[in-house]
């Protein structure tokens, strides 16, 4: 079996964010079989205007996006809460990538395996933006991992200076969140064929 192709999302634009190491800790600490590959342009997507979100109409940045999670196998968003919720530019790009208004595309996230973490520096986590998370896609119906949930809090104590993640139990539930996708990637296939 080839390596399934993840595609990572930190829902998180600054730049020494704790969602953004923790997924590159993913990327580093992948199971066997499995590449993590770091999306980068969160930033250029634009805010959803559903006037736009045609194929002939649609940005270049909304359009890459959602080429890029239909190209993968799976999809793991890296979350912070902001606001008791999900940030806006991560909401954001959920929008984009969860329509098909002319019915001839297809949905990039219908039915797509995807897993769910985040970091913050607080004693919850990411835990409620996690949750909103879920919520948003119980409507979009992407086939999300429910365990384990890998909520990290008091981040600023499991990564050091340089943002590597240090924290071995962390670590370890990252691996086993990824090879729980991996799973959901692997029975979708066969069920598919």
């Amino acid at each position: 079996m080839s390596e399934l192709k993840i595609l990572g999302i930190s829902g998180s634009l600054r730049a020494d964010s704790y969602n953004s190491a923790l997924l590159r800790a993913a990327q580093k600490f992948a199971p066997s079989g499995v590449a993590v590959e770091i999306y980068e342009g969160l930033r250029d997507v634009p805010l959803y205007d559903q006037d736009l979100d045609a194929p002939e109409r649609r940005p270049a940045a909304a359009q890459e996006l959602r080429e890029r999670i239909k190209a993968a196998d799976g999809v793991l968003l890296v979350t912070p809460e902001f606001n008791y919720s999900i940030p806006g530019v991560l909401k954001n790009a959920i929008d984009w990538a969860s329509t098909d208004w002319t019915r001839t595309e297809g949905v990039p996230l219908l039915h797509k395996p995807v897993a769910i973490t985040g970091a913050a520096p607080t004693n919850f986590g990411s835990v409620r933006a996690q949750l909103a998370l879920r919520q948003v896609f119980v409507c979009i119906e992407a086939d999300v991992v429910v365990k384990p949930e890998v909520i990290v809090f008091q981040a600023h104590e499991r990564f050091d200076e340089g943002g590597n993640l240090t924290d071995e139990t962390t670590r370890g539930l990252l691996q086993d969140l990824l090879t729980a996708l991996a799973g959901k990637v692997t029975s979708r296939s066969a069920t598919a064929a």
